[in-house]
């Protein structure tokens, strides 16, 4: 499969891989398609960085402004990630994308 091939025939299921949970389908369904796989695991940086943020919500006053905050800005990797994947770019996060690489599925 050529490079434009694998990404026109994945850019829904890579898109999916930003919502949540449902970055799994991407990662088990997809094993042979870097451009899934890439967004699928920056869904999961996201996703594990969201569970993150809910455990910090805990703290009363700083943890909730930092929960707030964190929340908008991983809303917005989500909304771009999902946007860069529709139109088939290979995009990575910032500060959270070079935790992708770390992730050997």
């Amino acid at each position: 499969m050529t490079e434009q091939n694998d990404i026109a025939d994945n850019k829904a299921l890579a898109a999916i891989g930003y919502l949540g949970p449902l970055c799994l389908l991407p990662l088990l369904l997809k094993t042979k398609s870097p451009f899934a796989q890439h967004h699928g695991k920056q869904g999961l940086v996201i996703f594990i960085a969201w569970i993150i943020l809910w455990v910090v919500n805990i703290i009363p006053i700083l943890g909730q402004f930092i929960w707030f905050v964190g929340s908008i800005v991983l809303l917005i990797y989500v909304i771009l990630g999902i946007r860069h994947a529709l139109e088939g770019n290979m995009w990575q996060a910032p500060f959270l994308g070079k935790f992708t690489s770390q992730i050997k599925l």
